[in-house]
């Protein structure tokens, strides 16, 4: 039987790092439980201390079926290479000039919203490499435009 997906980061600021990946997948902020208008709603009413108010929140994807993300702060930095890393797909199908180009477009909107620049990878057709750029979140975390 398949498995349902979350993908999590561990973070410092929940809901700085949420709104950011919301933009940048096409997600959106989870809404709050029904019966409430407003997540800070319900936090008061489920007693959830006002300092605590950060420690976790979700995206979810604004249409199709794709993994929900959750968000969940911790105390410790980010110290290490991400072990596995998303790959956003912004130019699937494209190859050559044109796909590196919308590449960067997508890495320059990224970057607008507190994405940095690590490297680019060129396309190489003798080793069948198709070309990406490497960036990090506004947290640190690697993933990859594809």
């Amino acid at each position: 039987m398949t498995k349902e997906v979350q993908i999590t980061f561990d973070c410092a600021d929940p809901g700085a790092l949420a709104l950011f990946w919301a933009e940048a997948l096409g997600y959106e902020l989870q809404p709050p439980p029904p019966g409430f208008e407003s997540w800070d709603a319900a936090l008061t009413a489920f007693g959830v201390p006002r300092d605590q108010w950060n420690s976790r929140s979700a995206i979810v994807p604004a249409e199709g079926s794709h993994p929900r993300v959750f968000f969940q702060r911790v105390p410790e930095g980010k110290t290490a290479k991400n072990r596995v890393h998303l790959d956003v797909r912004a130019a699937p199908g494209l190859e050559g000039d044109e796909r590196m180009n919308a590449l960067e477009i997508e890495a320059d909107r990224l970057a607008t919203l507190g994405a940095t620049r690590a490297y680019r990878v060129e396309p190489d057709g003798a080793t069948g490499e198709t070309g990406f750029i490497t960036m990090h979140d506004p947290e640190g975390n690697e993933f990859c435009l594809d």
